[in-house]
């Protein structure tokens, strides 16, 4: 069974194992400071953490899901997408912003899915790889 709780900050080592970017550097500190601010959000399975979501509200203080990182192998099984929701759901601003590289397809249908609107382009991210920016209208 799955379910979603707020992140600890052991829950970090364990995402690391999976997501390499995580295990040390400017990822890893970005993910402790969320964590610690209480904005992490992990997903469990059988008591494993299988993924964890960010949501900040930095972004022109509207929310922004800021990461969305589910383990290979439980991709394409609908986490990320409970993840997502369930963001969104808690989001206590009335508009909700995220993004991603223009080259992850993948995410980008699971926006379209969730009925995120594209609405901007950021380039000079990532080399040769600019980031879509996402919105979706909260409704409370």
């Amino acid at each position: 069974m799955r379910y979603i709780r707020k992140s600890a900050v052991e829950d970090i080592s364990v995402i690391s194992h999976y997501d390499t970017k995580s295990a040390s550097g400017s990822r890893r500190e970005f993910l402790e400071r969320a964590v610690q601010r209480g904005g992490g959000y992990t997903l469990e399975q059988d008591g494993k953490a299988i993924g964890i979501g960010i949501l900040e509200y930095a972004f022109f203080e509207h929310g922004f899901i800021s990461l969305i990182y589910v383990s290979p192998a439980a991709r394409r099984t609908g986490a990320g997408e409970m993840l997502l929701q369930y963001l969104v759901s808690i989001c206590g601003t009335p508009k909700v912003f995220s993004s991603t590289n223009q080259s992850n397809g993948p995410m980008q249908a699971l926006f379209a899915k969730a009925g995120f609107e594209p609405s901007g382009v950021i380039h000079n991210l990532d080399p040769n790889d600019p980031e879509i920016v996402y919105y979706k209208d909260v409704k409370r």
